[in-house]
């Protein structure tokens, strides 16, 4: 059987990471770096919007600003004619 993962991949989700700034709660002058990574569907990242909703409800933490980083890794394959015949001996 097929993992999670690459069926996931295969329904067209890519992986995306996102860099979480926040503020400490004790330290509110203070930025916390938090990094999540999951399978989600770009642009909308359903997933990544469902973790900051429950952060937000959950967490004591503010956020600050998030950077978000995508790449479907499973895609048509790229392919290229090429003129010619190589030989190697």
């Amino acid at each position: 059987m097929a993992s999670r993962e690459f069926r996931l991949q295969m329904e067209g989700y890519g992986l995306t990471t996102a860099e979480i700034h926040y503020h400490l709660p004790d330290h509110p002058s203070l930025l916390q770096l938090y990094v999540w990574q999951e399978y989600d569907l770009a642009p909308e990242f359903p997933t990544l919007k469902g973790f900051l909703d429950y952060w937000e409800r959950e967490l004591e933490g503010a956020l600050h600003s998030v950077r978000v980083a995508h790449h479907r890794l499973i895609r048509p394959s790229e392919w290229q004619a090429l003129d010619g015949i190589l030989t190697f001996q």
